[in-house]
C-alpha cells in the first residue's frame, strides 16, 4: 500500500490502468487515518478492474457511474436513495460472483419484517434484481440471483384513489382567489398530465386557436435549482387537445400574464407548493383525501367513464405501453361490463325482430 503521512493528515498516491489500459496516477489527500488511506486505494483499484471479483458496494458504484449518464437526474437520486439505504448494508462487502438466490432470500425475509408497503418492498427489489440484470448484461454474470429468489411485494396498492367531477369541483372553490393555483389545478385534472409536466409548460407550448397544449419536457426543483429535463418517456412527448370551456379559462388566465417571456414557465412554484395547496384545500372543502398524482388518475377514470378505449386513454396521457393503461386503471372496466353485456342484447334483439 502507498499510504503516507500529509502532515496531520494521510494521503495515498498509486499508479492505475484504465479500462484502456492507459497508466494514471492517483493523489488522493484527507484521510484521517492509514488505514482509512489504504481502503480507499482498495476500493479504487477494485472498481478499475471492472470484473465480477469485486464487493457489491463498489461494483454499486460502477453501476451508479454508468447510469447516471443515461437516467433523468430525479430518477437517479431516487435510485441511489433506496440502494444505499436499504440494499448496500446488507450486501456491501459480498463479492458479486459470490451472492447466491439463498441470500437475496434472506434479505427479502428481513425487509419483509419491517413493515414496508407492498409496492414499496417491490420497487426496492426491482432496484438489487436491476443491478444484476446489469451485471449479467455487461460482465458476464451467469445468471440473476433475484430471479430464483423470486420476487416480493405487489407492483400496485389496489384501487386508484380519484375524484369524481363533483368532489373536484367542491375543492376547486377553495383556491378560487388563488388564480395560478386553480388554473394548475383546472389543468391537471382535465387533461391527466404529470405535475412536472404541467410545471414546464411555456407560453410557446399553447396554441389557443387550435386548443392544444404541447408536452415535451418536464419540471423538477432540485436541491434549490430548477431542473428543465426530457418527459418520462419517449411516448410522454405528445400534443394533448383541450375543451373549449377549458381553453377559455386558458385565454383569460394568460390575458393577466404581464411582462412573461414566451420560453419562460408560466407556473412559477413548485411541486411541494402544489402538494401544500391540495391538503389546505382538501381539509377546507371535506372532499376525501387523494395524493396530488392521483388527480391524474381522476382524470383518467373520467375517460373511463366516458367510454374511451384503453389506446386513447393511454395516448392521452403518455403511458408508453398500453399494458400500463389496462393494469393500472383495469378496475374500472368491470363496470363497464354490464352496460357492455346490455348493448350486445340489444343488438341480438335487433337482429332477431329484423
Amino acid at each position: 500500500m502507498s499510504a503516507t503521512r500529509d502532515g496531520k493528515m494521510w494521503r495515498c498516491q498509486f499508479y492505475y490502468k484504465d479500462w484502456q489500459g492507459v497508466s494514471h496516477k492517483k493523489n488522493k489527500r484527507g484521510f484521517k487515518t492509514k488505514a482509512e488511506a489504504e481502503q480507499w486505494e482498495r476500493d479504487f483499484l477494485q472498481q478499475q478492474q471492472r470484473n465480477l471479483d469485486i464487493n457489491f458496494e463498489n461494483f454499486v458504484q460502477i453501476y451508479y457511474e454508468d447510469m447516471e449518464h443515461r437516467l433523468r437526474e430525479n430518477t437517479m437520486r431516487t435510485k441511489k436513495f433506496i440502494i444505499d439505504l436499504k440494499i448496500i448494508p446488507y450486501f456491501k462487502k459480498k463479492n458479486m460472483n459470490e451472492i447466491k438466490a439463498s441470500d437475496i432470500r434472506a434479505w427479502q425475509n428481513a425487509l419483509m419484517k419491517k413493515g414496508y408497503s407492498e409496492t414499496y418492498l417491490k420497487t426496492v427489489n426491482n432496484q438489487l434484481s436491476a443491478i444484476f440484470n446489469y451485471a449479467v448484461r455487461y460482465y458476464d454474470l451467469k445468471d440473476n440471483p433475484c430471479r430464483k429468489a423470486g420476487s416480493i411485494g405487489k407492483s400496485h396498492a389496489g384501487e386508484k384513489e380519484f375524484w369524481t367531477k363533483q368532489e373536484f369541483k367542491q375543492f376547486l372553490v377553495t383556491v378560487e382567489n388563488k388564480p395560478e393555483t386553480k388554473m394548475a389545478f383546472l389543468l391537471l385534472y382535465w387533461t391527466g398530465m404529470r405535475i412536472g409536466e404541467l410545471l414546464a409548460i411555456t407560453y410557446n407550448d399553447i396554441d389557443l386557436e387550435k386548443r392544444t397544449i404541447s408536452v415535451n419536457k418536464s419540471y423538477q426543483r432540485i436541491e434549490g435549482s430548477d431542473i428543465i429535463t426530457p418527459p418520462k418517456t419517449p411516448k410522454s412527448k405528445r400534443i394533448i387537445t383541450i375543451p373549449p370551456f377549458l381553453t377559455e379559462e386558458l385565454k383569460e388566465y394568460i390575458s393577466h400574464l404581464y411582462g412573461i417571456m414566451a420560453d419562460e414557465r408560466m407556473f412559477r412554484f413548485t411541486k411541494s407548493y402544489m402538494e401544500h395547496e391540495i391538503i389546505r384545500g382538501i381539509k377546507a372543502s371535506g372532499v376525501k383525501r387523494i395524493r396530488l398524482h392521483d388527480i391524474r388518475h381522476s382524470h383518467a377514470s373520467l375517460l373511463v367513464e366516458m367510454g374511451f378505449t384503453p389506446l386513447a386513454i393511454a395516448e392521452r396521457l403518455g403511458h408508453e405501453k398500453i399494458e400500463t393503461t389496462l393494469n393500472t386503471y383495469s378496475h374500472l372496466y368491470p363496470n363497464k361490463q354490464g352496460e357492455l353485456a346490455d348493448k350486445l342484447e340489444m343488438e341480438n334483439s335487433r337482429e332477431e325482430e329484423e
